[in-house]
């Protein structure tokens, strides 16, 4: 199911495989231009609300082979509102000029999801797998596979530049709930890569009492490398307690999860 015409304040290349343990930086940023955490939530509130409708309402026929119409309908509905409780507390970390926030925005969708879906007698792995499957309709929707094949090589200089100016943005960032990364240069083994030593993502699921949650984001960096084909591989990551997040890509290889949960054993 495609998306894209809902998600209107987002493209592909904010989602791309390195949003969810860490995103693209639309330029480097400028800290003194960035408004304050309550003019951006005002300015954004109904934008980020049509974005939570986007990203579950797609799956919501899964919720409902799992609970039945009316739970199905009762955890859409108080998602929602936990979404909008949430917004207030999601760390502020720049606004629009730092992309990672579309990604600390995205993890309160999961959050918000994984809340009522426990209050619902439902467990961390049901609300891990339809969260996973939210995100692969998401970024299916957002990006066309012509699009792909004619861009080129997706890890060649362009890419690595956003990363280097990642890197430079990361040493800067005053923000507490940021990421912080260091580009890695490529070798015989893979193109290039990316280690995560600080991850925004797990610091905000840390401060609301949902680290367990952290590891089913994470994995949504993989079928977004599938879809833009940079072949991902990671061995560690610092959700499920390692010492940094080691993305490493190389075109055209087959992604390499650390990580296999038991819905995709199936």
């Amino acid at each position: 199911m495609h998306t894209s015409k809902n998600f209107t304040r987002r493209d592909f290349l904010k989602f791309s495989a390195v949003s969810l343990c860490g995103a693209c930086l639309a330029a480097c940023a400028r800290v003194s231009d960035a408004p304050p955490a309550e003019t951006y939530l005002r300015d954004n509130r109904q934008k980020l609300l049509t974005d939570f409708d986007a990203v579950l309402n797609p799956v919501r026929q899964l919720v409902v082979d799992l609970t039945g119409d009316q739970d199905a309908t009762a955890i859409l509905k108080e998602s929602r509102a936990a979404y909008e409780t949430l917004l207030p507390q999601v760390p502020y970390i720049g606004g629009d000029d730092n992309s990672l926030t579309e990604v600390l925005y995205m993890s309160a969708i999961a959050l918000a999801f994984y809340q009522t879906m426990f209050a619902h007698g439902q467990s961390l792995e049901e609300s891990g797998r339809i969260f996973y499957r939210a995100m692969e309709t998401l970024f299916d929707g957002l990006l066309d596979p012509l699009d792909v094949a004619q861009s080129g090589d997706p890890n060649g200089k362009t890419a690595q530049d956003e990363f280097r100016r990642m890197a430079r943005w990361s040493e800067k960032s005053p923000y507490p709930g940021d990421w912080k990364l260091a580009f890695v240069e490529g070798s015989a083994d893979f193109d290039f890569g990316v280690d995560y030593t600080e991850c925004g993502l797990l610091k905000f699921y840390k401060a609301q009492k949902a680290a367990e949650l952290a590891p089913y984001l994470c994995l949504g960096d993989f079928p977004q490398s599938q879809l833009m084909n940079t072949g991902l591989a990671r061995t560690t990551t610092l959700a499920h307690g390692g010492p940094r997040c080691d993305f490493r890509f190389k075109t055209g290889r087959p992604i390499q999860m650390e990580w296999i949960p038991e819905f995709l054993k199936e």
